[in-house]
This record gives structure tokens, C-alpha cells and sequence, in this order.
């Protein structure tokens, strides 16, 4: 039009998801962020320790950059993928080469997939399935040596994190009760297609053997989800409130009456109770105090009074009364379970 100002077209707006040069979109919502630095690839399968007769567990293998290594160093890869794509992908990838026979590709949910036998797990996983991945892994049958994971930094830092560190929290506590953790790599968010929002970190985990006794890993998490309800307070502070002994109360009786039956105790505990903190996501703990700690008052009636003396005098006997969670090492916090126990007191 004569005179009038040319009208630029607006931008269109970005898709969510990436193009991959063979023509396959990555989908950020899905996790699925695919590691392009071969020299990373290269380091990751270093440092895990493959051997030639590994029977090497992959999850999440994408376009298969990662897979190919792995099949050069073991000798199988089992791969979960849940994205149909992708597993077309890798069989198109293979398929004709010498690698085709001893890769193994399974497609559904990881999380609902029974694992198959394997040496060792190495994955570049999709972050939001980070804890219970971990859990699985350190629940499957028979026990793997280790498993080598690119998580998202804070996790990684979680699962690594010594008592006093600021992200020292039940998720550390109750990984470290069943495995060895420790940092590899830190990985930046460059280092990926497409990129991802945060920093990652490589982290190796190593079951212990034996492992603990399975009565011992729900005990300890009962009362890990306790002390790290509010991890800066002191347990004296902790155990005092009404809230937590009316559940502990409760869940004592339930006990009792269960022993008294001889029925299974297996799938009662007071972990089944919600105390307000996951501590296997990456929210931080909430400290909501300084010193100032206030004490609640009872008023329950003697019962409850009792059993609020009957903790009070474990943790005195050893000295807890004045400790907090985020202080305490793995061994403190089972000779705390330990008291407890020998008091009567279970979390089971």
C-alpha cells in the first residue's frame, strides 16, 4: 500500500522439540537429550570399567551414540528405550554390522520393565526417572557390580553428599546405606542436542556385598524420613514434636498386635506415612529455625506421655539430644536405629 509501512511477519514461534540430522525430533519434555561429544562418550566408558565379557545394561540409548562404544568395549548390550522412533533408529543403526547379534533391544518403560541379567549399567537416563531408577537398580536381582549414570548435577550431588554438606539429605543417607557413591565427571549442558537447562554429572554406584538385610533398609528409611523431616533441627527438637510420636505411637501398637497375631510385618511401617519430605527429588529440606526450637505440648494423656519418655530416654542414652540429621554419619544414624530397637522401638 502506498505510503504504508511494510508489515514484517511475526517469528514462529519455536517448536519443542529439535530436528536430528537423520530427520528424528528430540523431545525435551521426554528427558531425551542425546550426547554429541565423542571425546565424553569416550571418557564415560573409560572410567566404567568394562570388561570383554560384560553384559553391559543400557537405558535410554537414543541414536545409539553411546551404544556403539559399549558394544566395542563388552560383550552385549541389553538397551530399554521407550520411544518407538528411537528404537527404529538403532535398528536401522545396526542392523547388517557386526555389532547386530550382540545388541539387544528392549522397548517400554524402564521403570516397568523386568531387567534382564546384566554386569554393569551405564546410561545417559532422562533426568525426571532419576530416583526411582536408582532404586530399582539397587533392588534388582542378582546384583550387579556397578552402574555409571549421567544424572542431573543437584541429584548427583545428593547421592554423593557427606554429613555437613548442604545437600545432605535422606535420598544420600539411605543410597549410601546400600552402595558406594562417588563423582566422576561433571558434564556441561553443551555437551548435549539438545541442550539441556542444567549441568550434569556422571556418577558411579557399586552395591555393597553383602547387602544389607532388607528389614534393615526399611527400618533405616523409617527413620531417615523423620530425621530429615527437619534436617537442621536437633533430634531432641524432632522427636518432641505431637505429630511425629502419635504416628511412631501408632505405628508401635500396629506392631505389637501384628507380633502378637504372627502375622507378615513386611509391608507395614511407618514409611508409609507422609512427614512432608520426599528426600529422593531435589527439593531442598526445609529448616524452618534457627535455635529457637519449640517444644509442643502433649496433651494426649499419659500414654502418649510414655512413649514420649520411652524416646526421649533412647535418645539420651546415646547422646542425640542435641545432634542434628544433617550432621550425623551412616554409622550414628544406625547406632541410633540400633537404641531404638533395643528400646522396643521399630520403623517396620
Amino acid at each position: 500500500m502506498a505510503g504504508g509501512k511494510l508489515k514484517k511477519d511475526k517469528p514462529k514461534a519455536k517448536a519443542a522439540s529439535v530436528p536430528y540430522q537423520g530427520g528424528i525430533s528430540f523431545h525435551k519434555s521426554k528427558g531425551q537429550h542425546i550426547l554429541k561429544n565423542p571425546l565424553l562418550v569416550d571418557s564415560i566408558v573409560q572410567k566404567s570399567g568394562i570388561k570383554t565379557t560384560d553384559v553391559i545394561l543400557e537405558i535410554g540409548p537414543g541414536t545409539g551414540n553411546l551404544t556403539k562404544k559399549l558394544l566395542d568395549a563388552g560383550k552385549s548390550v541389553v538397551a530399554v528405550e521407550l520411544d518407538p522412533r528411537m528404537v527404529l533408529e538403532l535398528q536401522r543403526r545396526f542392523q547388517g554390522t557386526p555389532y547386530s547379534h550382540r545388541l539387544k533391544v528392549i522397548q517400554g518403560d524402564v521403570l516397568k520393565t523386568d531387567l534382564p541379567y546384566f554386569d554393569i549399567c551405564v546410561a545417559n537416563i532422562p533426568y525426571q526417572i532419576s530416583s526411582p531408577l536408582t532404586f530399582k537398580l539397587l533392588n534388582h536381582q542378582p546384583p550387579f557390580r556397578c552402574a555409571v549414570i549421567m544424572f542431573q548435577r543437584e541429584f548427583a550431588m545428593r547421592l554423593v553428599a557427606q554429613p555437613g554438606d548442604n545437600l545432605y539429605c535422606r535420598l544420600s543417607a539411605n543410597t549410601q546405606l546400600r552402595a558406594r557413591v562417588s563423582h566422576l565427571l561433571k558434564v556441561g549442558k553443551n555437551n548435549f542436542r539438545p541442550p539441556p537447562k542444567v549441568d550434569s554429572s556422571v556418577v558411579r554406584i557399586e552395591p555393597r556385598k553383602p547387602a544389607p538385610d532388607a528389614n534393615l533398609v526399611r527400618e533405616f528409611d523409617g527413620l531417615m524420613r523423620i530425621c530429615f523431616n527437619r534436617k537442621n533441627k536437633t533430634l531432641g527438637s524432632i522427636f518432641r514434636q505431637k505429630t511425629v510420636l502419635s504416628v511412631m505411637e501408632k505405628n508401635d501398637k500396629t506392631l505389637q498386635a501384628l507380633q502378637q497375631s504372627q502375622s507378615n510385618l513386611s509391608n507395614v511401617g511407618i514409611y508409609s506415612l507422609d512427614f512432608g519430605d520426599n528426600g529422593d527429588d531435589l527439593r531442598m529440606e526445609v529448616d524452618d529455625g534457627g535455635e529457637d526450637e519449640m517444644e509442643l505440648e502433649d496433651g494426649d494423656g499419659g500414654e502418649v506421655s510414655e512413649f514420649k519418655e520411652k524416646v526421649l530416654n533412647v535418645l539420651k542414652e546415646g547422646d542425640f539430644e542435641e545432634k542434628r540429621s544433617s550432621k550425623l554419619t551412616q554409622q550414628e544414624f544406625l547406632y541410633l536405629l540400633s537404641l531404638f530397637n533395643k528400646a522396643g522401638i521399630h520403623f517396620s
